[in-house]
């Protein structure tokens, strides 16, 4: 059984799941670009029940039915948070051994910048992945 801890940059929030994620991926759409402040969001998913989180968070929702955790004090982006199905993405950055982060896919590339080689052999689609 995997163990995976991480929080923010400040040490205020903290976090932990003990089972393997549901699924790693890479999310190249503009709203994870624009939430995360970078190229992509790179996430380990999770059921919520699955992960333990200490500390004050504060939340936003990029859309109607996504939430995004961060750290109120130092900002940091740690999670983003999907009631409606039960599941809560962690940012790899966010982790305390990043090198656990094995993604398994690329998605909405029809958005991933044009300086972003992906030349990892994972899938990619263009748009949302498969169901």
């Amino acid at each position: 059984m995997a163990k995976y801890e991480g929080g923010c940059l400040c040490g205020a929030v903290r976090y932990k799941a003990e089972v393997e994620p549901v699924n790693e991926r890479v999310c190249h759409c503009r709203i994870c670009q624009r939430a995360i402040g970078a190229a992509f969001n790179a996430r380990l998913l999770f059921r919520i029940d699955d992960v333990t989180i200490e500390g004050p968070v504060a939340a936003i929702n990029s859309t109607p039915d996504l939430k995004r955790g961060f750290c109120p004090a130092c900002g940091t982006t740690l999670f983003s948070r999907r009631d409606s199905r039960g599941i809560l993405g962690v940012t790899s950055g966010s982790l305390d051994d990043p090198s656990l982060f094995k993604p398994d896919m690329h998605f909405w590339t029809a958005s991933k910048q044009p300086w972003v080689m992906l030349d990892d052999g994972l899938p990619q689609y263009e748009g949302a992945p498969p169901a």
